[in-house]
């Protein structure tokens, strides 16, 4: 099936890029992670995986990330929760299994507190990194940077350096997840490398205690780094995905 492609207004004027396969049953909805797309290796895995067994599947790319309009500067996990909320509402509606990467995972669990889900997957899942894996960690400096020029540009790995603004921050605290029981109450999975540099592993740990549903379980990849995108373990997520559609027959 030809994945369509096209664009969304999410109520403002800025437009929100999508692509969908379409297919039978239950969906697979793939939400990034922070400063990141929908062209990816997890979500390119994902589009192939979902096609070759006829499942619905949707990627999109928040405001600001990707081919989507809006500037990075300008977002928050609230706004770019609430991006994916209008696409999922648009193109999506029903229960779907979501993927949530890293900050997808955060997205995905704020969403499944209002809108439920078949089931939820998370790759390295980083509910609170605005405060508890950000705000925590830096200098007193890099603090004081921030409050007193709205932004400081972090070094990445990945590439250039990107902005973390005190907007980020201030409106992480809204949603903040692991302070209290997490009511999620469908099967979770999460997928977790030991040797991720951004999430430690035993963040996956808090998530899992906090959640209240009883069908959570967690896998731990010794060698695993944070992006989890090596031949190995985009199987270990097909392998932890099938299961979650096997009661649409498939």
């Amino acid at each position: 099936m030809k994945e369509q492609t096209g664009t969304l207004d999410r109520g403002d004027g800025i437009h929100l890029a999508w692509r969908r396969i379409a297919g039978r049953g239950t969906g697979v909805v793939f939400l990034g992670g922070f400063n990141s797309d929908m062209a990816g290796s997890k979500a390119e895995f994902l589009a192939g995986w979902c096609e070759a067994r006829g499942t619905p599947f949707l990627r999109f790319d928040y405001s600001g990330h990707g081919t989507s309009e809006g500037r990075f500067v300008d977002g928050t996990v609230g706004r770019w929760a609430e991006d994916a909320a209008c696409v999922l509402d648009a193109l999506a509606p029903g229960p779907q299994v979501l993927v949530g990467s890293s900050m997808g995972g955060w997205i995905a669990l704020l969403l499944a507190r209002h809108r439920p889900p078949r089931a939820l997957v998370g790759i390295a899942p980083a509910p609170d990194f605005t405060e508890d894996l950000m705000w925590a960690d830096f200098t007193p400096e890099i603090r004081a940077t921030i409050e007193r020029e709205g932004v400081w540009h972090r070094p990445s790995e990945y590439g250039a350096p990107y902005p973390i603004t005190r907007a980020l921050i201030e409106d992480g605290r809204n949603h903040v997840l692991l302070r209290a029981p997490l009511a999620v109450d469908v099967p979770v999975r999460i997928l977790q490398g030991q040797r991720d540099a951004d999430v430690p592993w035993r963040h996956a740990l808090r998530i899992g205690e906090a959640l209240t549903g009883e069908d959570v379980r967690i896998h731990l990849v010794k060698d695993g780094d944070h992006r989890l995108s090596r031949p190995q373990d985009l199987a270990l997520l097909g392998e932890t995905l099938a299961p979650l559609l096997l009661q649409d027959g498939r």
